[in-house]
């Protein structure tokens, strides 16, 4: 198990410095300069000229290149052209907010998930199974900033029920702790809804496949010839031996959900770090985006090792064979 760890980790921390240089140099051909945010026309041309020194935009590529990998795998990320304090505070300062959405949308998608797919497997061929599949397939086809967009408009806009966006109220900081907390929790909702529900669908169709395969077995049939109650079989039964695959699907969309949360971050305006990479790559701020880049990678490396072995902790079979 150790040796596979290892080969994984070696084989990830490549295949993220390869992804990290050809960023680096796409972002350096696109359009516009690096750091132009800095130069503004007002800026004398002396000034401007040690502006592009500080940040070593004045030498060759290939030696800003060499600079700032060697810095980035001392741990060094630089410092940010646009916020003018060091990337590693920029992204600290965000990475909790996203942390929050992405878990409060975990647990929606695999709640709904679950008991949509659990419903429709106890009813397969029959019309609740037939219409959970299609609503399931259309939460997953939906594209997500029009999810946000419809619920800002119904329960923000038209209703009044839930803030539009933001984080927190004006002023929350001057709250007592109980309500501050109410209050993040209220601004919470919406964006956690349209984020879980939008891969519920694809978790609701996994389950339901999964119960059907389970539900067909040996053991199932003998649970249910002793007399087993049909919701003690599924939900005791069929759902302990589906944990596996489940906990593996949930290992592989926690990084996506935390680096895939941009659209859901830009549309509710939530201070996390899908929305400071999204004005990053906006102002060309290249440190930034190439720390939010390692960051994200990281965390889609840990996301799969970690899924790989939950599902062999889980599945004895696969555990006696590594």
């Amino acid at each position: 198990m150790m040796v596979l760890v290892a080969r994984r980790l070696a084989a990830s921390g490549v295949l993220l410095l390869l992804v990290l240089s050809l960023l680096f140099f796409l972002l350096h051909l696109a359009p516009g300069e690096p750091g132009a945010v800095l130069l503004d026309p007002r800026v004398p041309p002396s000034q401007a000229a040690e502006l592009r020194r500080i940040f070593q935009l004045d030498e060759p590529l290939g030696r800003q290149y060499l600079g700032w990998m060697g810095a980035f795998l001392r741990g060094q990320w630089g410092t940010s052209f646009v916020h003018q304090r060091p990337v590693r505070s920029v992204l600290a300062a965000a990475v909790p907010a996203t942390l929050i959405l992405a878990a409060a949308a975990l647990i929606v998608q695999y709640a709904a998930g679950l008991v949509l797919g659990t419903a429709a497997a106890r009813r397969t061929g029959r019309w609740p199974d037939h219409l959970i599949r299609v609503a399931s397939l259309g939460l997953y086809s939906l594209p997500v900033f029009w999810l946000g967009l419809m619920a800002i408009l119904l329960f923000a806009e038209r209703w009044g029920w839930l803030p539009p966006g933001q984080m927190s109220s004006v002023g929350a900081d001057t709250l007592p702790p109980a309500r501050r907390l109410l209050d993040v929790l209220r601004h919470l909702v919406l964006p956690a809804l349209v984020l879980g529900f939008a891969g519920a669908g694809g978790v609701a169709r996994f389950v339901r496949n999964t119960l059907l395969e389970e539900l067909g077995s040996e053991y199932v049939r003998a649970a249910r010839a002793r007399g087993v109650a049909e919701g003690r079989v599924v939900w005791l039964h069929t759902l302990r031996n589906a944990a596996a695959p489940l906990v593996h699907l949930a290992g592989l969309d926690l990084p996506f959900l935390l680096s895939g949360s941009l659209i859901v971050e830009v549309v509710f305006s939530w201070p996390g770090m899908g929305r400071v990479a999204w004005e990053a790559i906006r102002t060309q701020d290249v440190p930034l985006v190439l720390a939010a880049t390692a960051l994200s990678g990281s965390l889609v490396v840990a996301g799969n090792l970690l899924a790989d072995l939950g599902h062999a902790l889980l599945d004895p079979r696969l555990r006696d064979a590594r």
